[in-house]
């Protein structure tokens, strides 16, 4: 029980580092909010991600 404890630990640990957590919410925030729209791809998300982070520069440090 401790292993599967663990190994769970570390895949909750690396799919928040790599962001791929962050598209699963974002497609269930999606779904709650715009029942009949379709879902974006993972790729589509990205470059969505991507415009929304170039056009608040003031946000970012550097």
């Amino acid at each position: 029980m401790r292993i599967r404890r663990w190994a769970r630990a570390v895949r909750w640990y690396l799919r928040e580092l790599t962001g791929e957590a962050e598209y699963d919410r974002h497609c269930e925030r999606h779904r709650r909010h715009h029942p009949l729209a379709p879902v974006p791809t993972r790729r589509e998300y990205q470059a969505l991600r991507t415009r929304h982070q170039e056009a608040r520069t003031h946000s970012r440090c550097c």
